[in-house]
C-alpha cells in the first residue's frame, strides 16, 4: 500500500546547513564540466564527431558540456528501437512500471541539490527557482506512479450486466515523441517521461538544445532504475531535423510537447496528417505560450497585490509560460499599486545564480532571447513609459542579463500587452473598472494562467466563471502550480489544456479498451 501523495518540501536556504549542502552540489557538478555525451539508442551509446556546446548563460564563454549532433537517421533508428521495445514493455504490469518511477523519485530526492545545481549553471536558475523545479520533478514521479495504478483498470466504473463479465482497461498507445522546453528543464521532461513510461509507452526523448546537460542526467536516472533497452531513447540535435522526424514518422503514436506557440501549431498540423504506412490518428499533447494577467481592483489588499505582481512577472526572469507579464489595475488604485511595484522591482538583485542563494535574477537563456527581449523593451518604450529597468546589464562575463523592466500606461492592445515576450518585462495597463479589467484580461489569444486580487466576493465569483484561463488564482500570484494541487494547462492558443499533474493527465497517454465475455 502506497502512502498518500504529498508535494515535496522546498529547501529553506535561510539554514546554513542547506546553503553548504547546495554549494557542495555545485562544486560536484562543476567538476563534470567539459565532458562529451552521446546519443543513446536501444541502450547503446552512439558517439558522433559532430557535436554542439551547451553553455552557462551567466558566463557564455564557459562551455559546460558537448552533445552529439544527431540526424534524422538517428531519429529513425530510435523510433524503430522504441517500436520493438513496446512489444514487451506494454505488458509489464502497471505496478511494476510504477516502481520504476518511485525508485527514480527516491533517487532524485537523495540527489536533489545535484539536479538543481545543473540548472543553476545551464539554465541560469536561481537557487530557489532550481530547487522548486527539482521538487516538482519529484512530485510528478510520485504522483503519476500512484495515478497509473488507479486508472489502469476502470472496470468497476461500468454498469453491471449479469450475462457478461466486463472489463474496461486504459492501455498504452505506443511510441511517443517527447519534446520538452528549456525553461523547466527538470520538472517538465521528468513529468512527460514519467507519464509516458508508467502508462506502458516507449519513448524517444529529444531535449531542448539549450538544456541537454540536465536532460542527460534525467534520462540516466531512469536508465539506472533498470529500464529495458529501447524503452527510453535519448537524442540530441536540431529540433528542425531530429524533432521534425520524430513528429512526422508514421511509427510515432503520440507527441508530447511543451514550447512556443509557433512550434506547437506546426506539430499540431503535422500530427493531423496521416503518413504513408501510418495506422492510427496521432495524439498531440501540447502546452504552449501565455500572456498572463494579474488583475487588481480597488478592494484588494494592495501590498499583497504588488508583491504578487512582482513575483509573477520576474520569477526566473519572466521565462515562464505562466508568468504574469500583464498587470491590469483599476484606475482608482493604479498609481498606488504601480508605485509599490516599481519600488519592489528595484530591490531585485541581479547576478550569476551560482554566486549564492540571495540572487533574485539571473540571465536569460541565450543571445536570441536576449536580443528579442531588448527589442520588445524598445517597442514598449514607444507604446508606454519605462518606469524602471529597460537595459541590458553590463558584466565582465558578458552574460545575458537584462534589468527587470516595468512599462506603465500600456494600452491594452499594444504589442507588449498582447505578444508573449518570455523575459523580465511587465506591462501595466490601466482599467476603468472591474468590468473593463476583466475584458482586458480576456483580450489575448492565450488562456493559460491568471490572478485576481479583490476582496469583493461577487467579483471573484464572476471571475471564476468569466476569466478564460486554465489556471486561475485568487489573491495570490499566478505562477507556482503544485502537482496534484493545481492541475496545469491552458485554453485557446496556450495548448490542448492537458492539465499536467492532474487526475486525468495520464489518460492522454492511453486508450480505453472494453472487453466483454458471455458467461
Amino acid at each position: 500500500m502506497l502512502n498518500l501523495y504529498r508535494p515535496e518540501a522546498l529547501t529553506d536556504f535561510s539554514q546554513p546547513a542547506n546553503v553548504a549542502a547546495f554549494q557542495a552540489a555545485l562544486n560536484t557538478v562543476k567538476a563534470r564540466i567539459g565532458q562529451t555525451y552521446p546519443l543513446v539508442i536501444n541502450g547503446q551509446s552512439i558517439a558522433l564527431d559532430k557535436t554542439f556546446d551547451t553553455i552557462n548563460p551567466a558566463r557564455p564563454a564557459e562551455v559546460l558540456a558537448r552533445f552529439a549532433d544527431g540526424t534524422a537517421d538517428h531519429a529513425d533508428q530510435a523510433i524503430q528501437a522504441a517500436t520493438e521495445a513496446f512489444k514487451t514493455w506494454q505488458y509489464v504490469p502497471v505496478k511494476d512500471r510504477a516502481r520504476y518511477l518511485l525508485r527514480a523519485a527516491a533517487e532524485m530526492r537523495r540527489r536533489k541539490h545535484e539536479f538543481s545545481a545543473l540548472m543553476v549553471l545551464e539554465a541560469g536558475k536561481t537557487w530557489y527557482e532550481a530547487d522548486a523545479d527539482t521538487s516538482e520533478a519529484i512530485d510528478f514521479l510520485d504522483y503519476y506512479a500512484r495515478q497509473a495504478v488507479r486508472i489502469a483498470d476502470a472496470s468497476d466504473q461500468l454498469t453491471p450486466y449479469p450475462p457478461e463479465q466486463l472489463g474496461y482497461y486504459n492501455i498504452p498507445l505506443g511510441v511517443g515523441a517527447v519534446i520538452p522546453p528549456w525553461n523547466f528543464p527538470n520538472a517538465i521532461p521528468t513529468g512527460m517521461l514519467g507519464a509516458a513510461l508508467v502508462t506502458g509507452n516507449t519513448v524517444v526523448f529529444k531535449p531542448a538544445e539549450q538544456t541537454p546537460w540536465i536532460a542527460w542526467h534525467i534520462a540516466e536516472l531512469f536508465w539506472q532504475q533498470g529500464l529495458p533497452s529501447g524503452v527510453l531513447n535519448f537524442l540530441t540535435g536540431p529540433g528542425e531535423v531530429v524533432g521534425a522526424r520524430m513528429v512526422q514518422s508514421p511509427l510515432t503514436r503520440f507527441i508530447s510537447f511543451t514550447g512556443s506557440k509557433a512550434v506547437g501549431l506546426w506539430i499540431y498540423e503535422q500530427a493531423a496528417k496521416v503518413q504513408p504506412g501510418q495506422r492510427w490518428l496521432k495524439r498531440a499533447i501540447l502546452e504552449m505560450g501565455g500572456k498572463d494577467a494579474v488583475l487588481v481592483d480597488e478592494t484588494a489588499d494592495l501590498e499583497a497585490a504588488a508583491q504578487g505582481i512582482v513575483q509573477s512577472a520576474f520569477g526566473f526572469q519572466g521565462q515562464k509560460c505562466s508568468a504574469g507579464s500583464r498587470a491590469i489595475i483599476v484606475g482608482s488604485v493604479y498609481d498606488q499599486v504601480v508605485g509599490r511595484v516599481v519600488e519592489l522591482t528595484k530591490k531585485l538583485s541581479i547576478a550569476a545564480p551560482d554566486s549564492g542563494p540571495k540572487v533574485d535574477q539571473g540571465p536569460v537563456i541565450e543571445p536570441d532571447a536576449f536580443n528579442r527581449i531588448l527589442n520588445y523593451i524598445e517597442i514598449g518604450a514607444s507604446e508606454g513609459k519605462i518606469l524602471t529597468g529597460g537595459h541590458a546589464v553590463e558584466t565582465e562575463s558578458s552574460g545575458y542579463f537584462i534589468e527587470p523592466t516595468v512599462i506603465g500606461d500600456v494600452p491594452w492592445d499594444a504589442r507588449v500587452a498582447q505578444e508573449e515576450i518570455f523575459g523580465p518585462v511587465l506591462s501595466i495597463i490601466r482599467a476603468a473598472d472591474f468590468d473593463d479589467a476583466l475584458r482586458i484580461a480576456n483580450s489575448t489569444e492565450y488562456g493559460l494562467t491568471g490572478a485576481v486580487f479583490s476582496q469583493d466576493r461577487a467579483r471573484l465569483e464572476r471571475a471564476r466563471q468569466e476569466f478564460n484561463v486554465g489556471n486561475l488564482y485568487f489573491n495570490r500570484k499566478c505562477t507556482g502550480a503544485l502537482v496534484g494541487v493545481h492541475p496545469f494547462g491552458g485554453f485557446n492558443l496556450s495548448g490542448t489544456d492537458s492539465k499536467a499533474g492532474g487526475p486525468e493527465y495520464l489518460l492522454l497517454f492511453t486508450q480505453p479498451k472494453s472487453v466483454s465475455e458471455r458467461l
